[in-house]
């Protein structure tokens, strides 16, 4: 059944659809078959920050695995996690989404949901790997949905139980005195990272990381 939806969906796949990542998900399998990924490694998954972060220089220490698909919501990587992070024994995971899903009209809860989703099927395989998630970032770009970005990140939050599943709280770095987004950490699309917000990034991500 699978095969049949793959044949069905490389034409055209549905917009909403989370076979619409099918080559970027074939890319990193060939990928694997030529360079498996080391056990232990940190796995960082999600959407397009995951996509652009310079991961060999923040963390070089580290062996870092990059499974990211600008565009991608909670669910796409859900989806797709048994061809690209469940078949391995990951030290760590890194996750970063919920821009996304917000920007398509997904409710907070919906978002938490997504999320408790992505965590109940790695735990099925791998129920001791930390799973630290990134809170969904201020943003210019974005700032319509601050408010629901505020709400799906305290959901996300209280769903983090501090030691298998970690909240990294990027946000009070990333606003500025009067609790706007710092323009300077953002690039010139006023949505994705500088290097500047890469920065604060990595020092938060490397103290969560030092903790497991």
């Amino acid at each position: 059944m699978m095969m049949l939806l793959l044949l069905l969906y490389d034409a055209a796949p549905p917009t909403n659809s989370p076979m619409r990542w099918e080559s970027a998900i074939r890319a990193m399998e060939k990928w694997d078959a030529r360079t498996p990924p080391p056990e232990g490694a940190v796995f960082f998954c999600g959407s397009s920050s995951i996509v652009r972060w310079d991961m060999a220089n923040a963390f070089p220490m580290l062996a870092t695995v990059r499974r990211g698909f600008g565009g991608s919501r909670i669910d796409d990587t859900t989806f797709h996690a048994h061809r690209i992070l469940l078949p391995y024994r990951p030290g760590a995971i890194v996750f970063y989404a919920g821009d996304n899903d917000l920007a398509s009209g997904r409710s907070a809860k919906r978002v938490r949901d997504d999320f408790r989703a992505f965590v109940a099927k790695v735990r099925r395989t791998h129920p001791d790997v930390p799973i630290h998630f990134i809170a969904i970032k201020p943003s210019v770009a974005r700032w319509k949905l601050w408010p629901t970005i505020q709400e799906a990140n305290r959901l996300i939050a209280a769903e983090c139980d501090g030691k298998k599943t970690t909240f990294v709280d990027i946000v009070p770095a990333m606003l500025d005195a009067k609790g706007k987004p710092r323009p300077e950490l953002l690039a010139k699309d006023g949505l994705h990272l500088s290097v500047e917000g890469y920065a604060i990034w990595n020092a938060l991500v490397a103290k969560a990381l030092a903790s497991r």
